[in-house]
């Protein structure tokens, strides 16, 4: 109990309350972004699937393309004011869609010009999120720092999803665009207040974009841990959007009900994220990128449950294990990742995780279809199980992975 209380004594320091405050609104913002642009999008006259692909295309497709330029703006100048003009570029882009809406001038290409701008804030921001929590969290609550922050984050998610869907039903796209303009506008606001010394904004000697670019990978590839996972999760991630994105809702739609089952196996994973912060608190394994990656093979369950016709509940619980085991994963990489990498170099190194993890997301989407044509929606999910287990398994043939121990703090 005691080390609880201490480990939330973090809360009463003003600039971590400030970073968490932000950080979840912003949140917010983000989780009410989808829902709010998807209906406004197809609310407008002549609108159709085609045309919110474009919009959605416009902001994804920016936000991978500068994630690596993010990286190097966010090692090379004050973490605070990168984040803090993120913030406000993705405010103005969102008031802009929803002042479009408002008064009904919605050229295509206007729409796409406010959504890239908006992938291109979110290019800037997760860098300089990653980089900026040890400026502001002690070396010894970093794990605490980064599972509070989780837990902000997660609750925003979860109340997004529901919130942003009654705004959009009771008033309408458009105000709920608005919305969300507000709450990054907010978060820039707050992050403006954050006071760091002086010494931790010096951004040291100015090189080449390249040359940055080189010594961040340089930074990423000599550390076998590193790179190993996120060729790892480049796998895994291609495997979990086919399975979330395209073939759970199938499965659902043709064996369960419909999408209320799929929206009830939605809501356990959620329920597991939030209880996976409290795990999170208190789970200090000595080694923590062995037991980050242990914890990836559970995440196969629902996966595996779906394809081999489990009920309904269990699917639900499989839904709330993966959720937990994920959000323990992400604290103990976050943590880790912000203990062994140089500061100066941090951002950079984040920027290369992301693009790694991430890059074979869109190829998920588009090889679900054609498995669950080729077999059925069941059998796919199956194979996604698989990959997940098996890409699992091959990184735990690295010592790096196995052997990385974590530093020891002494008690206080």
């Amino acid at each position: 109990m005691q080390s609880y209380i201490r480990d939330l004594g973090l809360l009463r320091d003003t600039r971590f309350t400030l970073l968490l405050t932000a950080r979840t609104i912003s949140v917010l913002g983000s989780a009410f972004a989808p829902v709010a642009l998807a209906f406004g999008v197809l609310g407008l006259p002549g609108a159709t699937a085609s045309t919110l692909s474009v919009v959605l295309t416009a902001e994804s497709l920016p936000m991978v393309l500068f994630m690596l330029v993010g990286g190097v703006v966010a090692d090379r100048f004050p973490r605070q004011r990168v984040m803090m003009a993120g913030e406000l570029v993705n405010s103005v882009a969102f008031f802009a869609l929803a002042a479009m809406m408002f008064t009904g001038w919605t050229p295509l290409w206007a729409m796409a010009t406010a959504a890239a701008l908006s992938g291109i804030a979110m290019a800037v921001l997760f860098p300089a999120l990653t980089g900026i929590i040890p400026e502001v969290v002690p070396a010894d609550r970093l794990q605490t720092g980064n599972a509070l922050l989780g837990l902000g984050a997660n609750t925003s998610r979860v109340a997004g999803a529901v919130l942003s869907g009654i705004v959009v039903t009771l008033v309408g796209g458009a105000w709920a665009l608005a919305v969300s303009g507000l709450m990054f506008g907010l978060a820039g606001a707050l992050i403006a207040m954050l006071r760091l010394p002086p010494h931790q904004q010096e951004s040291g000697e100015r090189h080449s974009v390249l040359r940055d670019l080189k010594e961040g990978w340089k930074e990423f590839s000599s550390r076998q841990w590193l790179w190993v996972v996120v060729a790892q999760f480049s796998v895994m991630i291609m495997a979990l959007q086919a399975a979330h994105g395209v073939l759970g809702p199938l499965v659902a739609k043709e064996h369960l009900g419909g999408p209320g089952a799929w929206s009830m196996v939605l809501a356990g994973e959620a329920v597991g994220t939030l209880v996976g912060v409290f795990v999170a608190l208190r789970f200090r394994p000595r080694r923590p990128i062995l037991a980050a990656t242990l914890l990836c093979f559970p995440s196969a369950l629902p996966y595996l449950l779906l394809g081999v016709s489990a009920p309904l509940w269990m699917v639900i619980a499989g839904a709330f294990v993966l959720g937990v085991c994920f959000d323990v994963f992400g604290v103990l990489w976050q943590t880790t990742l912000q203990r062994e990498v140089p500061p100066e170099a941090l951002s950079r190194v984040s920027s290369y995780d992301a693009l790694g993890s991430l890059m074979f997301g869109p190829l998920g989407l588009l090889l679900a279809g054609r498995l669950a044509v080729l077999v059925d929606a069941r059998s796919a999910m199956v194979v996604c199980a698989a990959v997940v287990l098996v890409s699992t398994a091959a990184a735990l043939l690295s010592p790096g992975v196995r052997n990385l121990r974590a530093p020891t703090f002494p008690a206080k």
